[in-house]
């Protein structure tokens, strides 16, 4: 339908190449390809077949559905790992990396999406097209060097080391040629507006001015902005979705990590990653912006600033270490610096944005995990002191948590970011009076498909009093037993129907009337004389809470079946849920009875634990695994050999059979009459089972 005609390109797909490690291939470039799949779209399908000959091969692209295979492209495994399309060689990571870092990796074109009467078309490597696109060579490339930091830059390893390596010659062209535009435009905006409405007084838009000159500066940031979305979309981390026909931004990721056959978008087309559509996302934002009065922001450290005397204070602290914002902003920085640096000179002073003062924990500039979290909890606790000094005293100063973090030890994985972050606040003199859990975060675009929160959580702070006393840990389990009811009780509301908060956040808030009890003293005081931290103190909260000796993974999975059952739910849910008892999810997951991926979360059933599970080699038991276990083997084998299990656990015999109990109950008053069967039975029988493990003893 198309030949003779010609069609607007919306990507050329492109596959890097290395020397084939085979000796008899050795001077043969040979392709690393993700996935051969262009579209899984139903009716629509298409995808790319390596053609072979000799020591030559080339791409062919396919109309109809792709082979079994196809979605593995030349990959043999997860990660750097390929294989040589003429030989079948293993083609390794540390093959890849010595490869990158000698500058012998190069691209081939492998297909060109066209845009269609009813979609996109797919078309193979035409002559001239990668030869032309290799001709191009720009004026100006972005210099600065990726920093060594192995979790959020991955490119590094293989050879791309600065940000102009992560662009083609042919997209640095284009890049280029806008930063020149916005210079054009801005001259013609200030001419324009100086002919036809008012007079010039001079003054940049830096400097406060409302004339010609700042309104053709505010226009030069607005385009600036969308260059800077438009090298978002015009790199080589970019990849083409299978599944939709779109360009992938860099960003699909809070890194930059490796891509090994990626998408170029055409900048000057009408369909995804192209300038016309950067344009129109800030169109969009123009009239929503707040035009009335005037704001005005400053560059500070928050550990010494001063512009916060008297205000009312919300803010959202960095992660812990989650994300590199400062590296990774330099993404956009070198290129927004180049085209504004003469309209904002002081805030574009540096070549690089500034990373010595940024707050979070990062272990490769600073040393070491334990060095980086020192100067995250010194820095952050300066910056909350700096906070409860200044805040207006009227007013409470809500700081948001919305991250993700944990560590994993001898004894399993906690929420070392939650804790850490609460003992900086404690420490810097705020009393916690509150935790709201709000549902602020979206699972969509950059988070689709991935385990992200589903609530921010909103520390309500005030100053504690300055002459706050101590209190003995006895005291303060009293305290808690007095008045967490009542508590409670406000948090659910009348009954379970009406309760404003939901099920999924109620570990999380009800952490804050705890909290509130523990932050209001100028240290709660062990046995032993020592300082109570925050991790115990989260512990005594929930142990309170629950009203059970269980375990915390027990814990976390009896209040996950109570709100899902054996039903998937959001992964941002879990993490709330597991969060607010100092636990990560990775903990129950690495326990075996908790799966978590792509967004979504579910408890394993019972009847798809390990037939092969020995308890011996089990160094971390949750109470909530063995009662399960035992559930499967007195379903499928009956109780004697029940019994031998119980034999092997004994020490957690009883656990298991007070949670079958409550699981019975859970489910009969739900109505879950075939779930709660298999609890009923096992507790029933726990007489003859007990008789069983006794024997096998």
């Amino acid at each position: 339908n198309y030949v003779g005609r010609d069609l607007t390109v919306i990507a050329w797909l492109w596959a890097r190449t290395v020397k084939s490690p085979h000796p008899a291939y050795a001077d043969c470039d040979v392709p690393l390809v993700s996935s051969f799949v262009l579209s899984i779209k139903k009716g629509k399908e298409a995808w790319i077949e390596p053609i072979v000959e000799g020591k030559d091969w080339r791409f062919e692209v396919r109309i109809g559905k792709p082979p079994k295979g196809a979605e593995m492209g030349t990959k043999t495994g997860r990660g750097a790992n390929f294989k040589c399309i003429l030989s079948g060689a293993q083609i390794d990571s540390d093959y890849l990396r010595a490869e990158g870092c000698a500058k012998r990796m190069s691209e081939r074109l492998m297909a060109v999406v066209l845009e269609g009467d009813n979609g996109r078309v797919y078309i193979g490597p035409q002559q001239g097209i990668e030869e032309h696109a290799k001709s191009e060579k720009p004026k100006w490339r972005p210099n600065s060097r990726l920093p060594d930091d192995p979790r959020n830059f991955w490119t590094p390893n293989y050879g791309l080391t600065t940000f102009g390596d992560l662009f083609t010659d042919r997209q640095l062209v284009a890049l280029n040629t806008f930063l020149d535009l916005v210079q054009e435009a801005r001259a013609k905006v200030l001419v324009d507006t100086k002919t036809a409405f008012w007079a010039d007084d001079g003054i940049r838009l830096a400097d406060g001015g409302t004339g010609p000159t700042a309104y053709a500066d505010a226009v030069a940031t607005y385009l600036m902005f969308a260059v800077d979305k438009l090298a978002n979309y015009s790199s080589t981390v970019n990849t083409f979705a299978s599944d939709g026909g779109f360009v992938v931004q860099t960003f699909a990721r809070n890194a930059i990590p490796m891509k090994w056959d990626f998408c170029e978008s055409n900048p000057l087309g009408d369909a995804t990653g192209c300038w016309s559509s950067m344009i129109d996302w800030i169109v969009k934002y123009l009239p929503t912006s707040p035009t009335s009065g005037k704001g005005v922001a400053v560059m500070a450290d928050a550990q010494n600033q001063s512009i916060s005397q008297r205000k009312v204070i919300s803010t959202d602290p960095p992660s812990y270490n989650n994300i590199a914002y400062a590296d990774l902003s330099d993404f956009f920085y070198v290129w927004m610096r180049r085209g504004l640096r003469d309209i904002f000179p002081e805030l574009f002073a540096s070549i690089e944005t500034p990373k010595e003062e940024e707050l979070v924990a990062s272990p490769y500039r600073h040393g070491g995990a334990g060095e980086a979290e020192a100067f995250f909890m010194d820095g952050m606790t300066a910056t909350m002191r700096n906070l409860a000094a200044q805040a207006h005293p009227a007013f409470p100063v809500t700081i948001y948590y919305a991250y993700k973090q944990s560590e994993t030890n001898d004894v399993g994985t906690s929420n070392a970011g939650w804790e850490t972050f609460l003992e900086a606040v404690i420490r810097a003199g705020f009393q916690v009076m509150g935790t709201w859990p709000i549902r602020t975060e979206r699972d969509q675009g950059l988070k689709t498909g991935t385990n992200v929160l589903a609530s921010s959580i909103v520390l309500v702070c005030r100053k504690r009093a300055e002459n706050a006393p101590t209190c003995e840990r006895r005291d303060y389990l009293r305290e808690l037993r007095e008045k967490m009811p009542d508590a409670i009780e406000d948090l659910v509301g009348a009954n379970e129907n009406t309760s404003p908060i939901s099920p999924v956040d109620m570990p999380q808030a009800v952490i804050g009337p705890g909290m509130e009890i523990f932050s209001k003293y100028a240290e709660v005081l062990n046995a032993d004389g020592s300082r109570m931290s925050v991790h115990d103190a989260i512990r005594e909260i929930n142990n309170f809470i629950v009203r059970n000796d269980f375990d915390l993974e027990t814990q976390f999975c009896l209040d996950w079946f109570k709100v899902s059952g054996w039903r998937e739910g959001a992964s941002g849910d879990a993490i709330n849920m597991a969060q607010a008892k100092g636990l990560s999810v990775g903990t129950v997951v690495a326990s075996g009875v908790l799966a978590s991926r792509g967004g979504k979360t579910k408890l394993i059933h019972w009847r798809d634990y390990p037939e092969d599970y020995d308890p011996a080699n089990d160094r971390h038991r949750p109470a909530w695994e063995v009662c399960h276990h035992l559930v499967r083997i007195h379903q499928k084998r009956g109780s004697t050999a029940a019994g031998s299990f119980l034999a092997l656990v004994q020490e957690q015999g009883e656990s298991a059979r007070q949670l079958a109990y409550q699981l019975y109950t859970l489910c009969e008053r739900k109505g879950l009459a075939e779930d709660a069967r298999p609890y009923n039975e096992l507790v029933s029988a726990w007489d003859d089972i007990l008789a069983a493990a006794g024997h096998a003893l």
